[in-house]
């Protein structure tokens, strides 16, 4: 990891804070919190998420969602809005480096202490907190039309994209203010004492542009989980994925994001640290079950709204325009890469009545999926694919492993050809297969979802060729024979030694 994301990682780090918002003279309102993205640092510029600023719109949360809303003014905020930014120092500052001391945990703002001048022994791992005034709130119109289309009718009406979970107590309207925000984010001018002007001198940001990055490149996050709470342990926190899937300026990855993370930068590593997105939603909840993706917003359109709101706004603002990050890399309008590598061609839906899950296209008319997707024989199921766009056909599954069986595997026949999808060639090592399921300890219930089950391709291969040929589902019906060591891997537990005695 570090020799591809040596300097990425550096970059992102230099580019991460965290910004709080509270009432002035009512410290028991708040604050609220999230993470951000340095622009500059002299003259101090950041650009975070919009959603903590909610609670200071004069005008309530549904100007957000008002027709032709793509920006609104600093002013559009309460008077009593407070606003603080939290960075670390850069490495050639003289709050940086090595030689200052190791950070001692936790920093005043932990306590809920007023900062104050640090301590010779420990060093000073992060800066002060620094006031900052907000120039703009601003959106992308071509995020929000992309989100409206995948989530906006009633067939979606099952996700939730907020960080409170399904269970938690969070009224109605706390849930549709987070909704209104999500897509929504905020530029900060940062307000530095000679101190820090003198001393603040940091890597410019780049941008990417919208395209330039295929499904399936590596992602940096960057972000601060928890948002200002405890920032000597949480602030730029790193999680890496991949780009998962991309409509427009939304873009999904699988990085592990935490609440806090909303307005974390998503950074690349060709080139090195370009910002690629914004975080919009850390977490995402489907008919009451987290889904491990973070939903992003593309950095590339949201800057230029950025730069034609101030330009609107502030005739004179062009200085402050010229701040914002240039785009680099593949230029702009160029048509995404996304056509995947033949395993992701492959990739299916599967839909069973209410229940649907991935699959494997492994012949024209063969899909293999999950038994728990699919769990009976002579079930009719739809299979949709991406290639070509949103075709769907009808099968039905011709065998289901038992459920007593460690191999959670079911074969579906389909009516039609999945015409114009690559069939993927099999793997002859065993360290490829499919994904069945997380790990579970039956002993104690808990499960583990970052650990996952494979089944290897070489364990079906010969027997989806038998069927494939013959249609004799004996090779396939083997399955439901697996020897012990294969069922006691699966259920976590070890073999006994010896039989158990009776107690009589």
């Amino acid at each position: 990891m570090g020799r591809q994301w040596g300097s990425a990682m550096r970059a992102a780090e230099q580019a991460g804070c965290v910004v709080s918002a509270s009432r002035a003279g009512r410290p028991e309102a708040g604050p609220w919190s999230c993470s951000g993205v340095i622009l500059s640092r002299s003259p101090g510029l950041v650009l975070c998420h919009g959603g903590i600023f909610v609670p200071f719109l004069r005008a309530g949360s549904e100007v957000l969602t008002a027709a032709g809303a793509a920006f609104l003014p600093g002013d559009s905020c309460s008077d009593d809005l407070r606003l603080h930014v939290q960075w670390a120092p850069t490495a050639a500052g003289p709050g940086g480096g090595a030689e200052r001391g190791r950070p001692v945990l936790c920093t005043p703002q932990c306590a809920g202490l007023e900062p104050g001048p640090p301590a010779p022994s420990r060093g000073r791992p992060l800066q002060p907190r620094l006031p900052a005034e907000l120039l703009l709130l601003l959106s992308c119109p071509a995020f929000w039309a992309h989100f409206a289309r995948l989530f906006g009718d009633e067939a979606a009406e099952q996700w939730r994209f907020s960080s409170a979970a399904p269970d938690d107590e969070v009224s109605e309207e706390e849930e549709a203010d987070q909704l209104r925000a999500l897509g929504w984010f905020a530029l900060l001018g940062v307000r530095l004492g000679q101190e820090e002007v003198e001393e603040e001198r940091g890597p410019a940001v780049t941008v990417s542009p919208l395209g330039a990055v295929p499904k399936g490149a590596p992602l940096l996050v960057c972000g601060s989980p928890f948002g200002a709470f405890c920032p000597d342990i949480f602030l730029n926190t790193l999680s890496c994925g991949v780009l998962s899937n991309v409509a427009g300026p939304l873009l999904l990855t699988d990085a592990r994001c935490l609440p806090g993370t909303e307005g974390g930068g998503v950074f690349t590593a060709r080139p090195a640290g370009a910002l690629v997105a914004l975080v919009a939603a850390p977490l995402c909840w489907k008919a009451g079950e987290w889904v491990g993706f973070t939903l992003l917003c593309a950095a590339a359109p949201l800057f230029r709204a950025a730069r034609d709101a101030l330009c609107r706004l502030r005739p004179s603002a062009a200085a402050l325009a010229d701040l914002l990050p240039p785009e680099v890399g593949v230029p702009w309008g160029l048509p995404l890469r996304d056509s995947g590598p033949l395993w992701a061609a492959a990739a299916v839906l599967v839909e069973c009545g209410t229940v649907w899950g991935s699959g494997v296209a492994v012949a024209p008319r063969l899909v293999v999926t999950c038994r728990h997707v699919s769990p009976r024989e002579a079930a009719r199921v739809l299979v949709r694919s991406t290639t070509p766009k949103s075709v769907a056909i009808w099968g039905r599954v011709v065998f289901a492993t038992e459920e007593s069986c460690p191999y959670d595997i079911a074969v579906v026949s389909l009516e039609e050809d999945l015409d114009d999808v690559p069939i993927p060639v099999p793997a002859e090592h065993f360290h490829e297969g499919i994904i069945t399921s997380n790990t579970r300890d039956n002993n104690t219930g808990a499960t583990y979802p970052h650990l996952n089950f494979s089944i290897p391709i070489t364990v079906l291969q010969p027997a989806l060729q038998q069927y494939s040929q013959t249609q004799d589902l004996g090779g396939l019906r083997e399955l439901d024979r697996a020897a012990e060591p294969v069922r006691v891997v699966w259920r976590l537990q070890r073999p006994l030694a010896e039989a158990p005695r009776s107690k009589l």
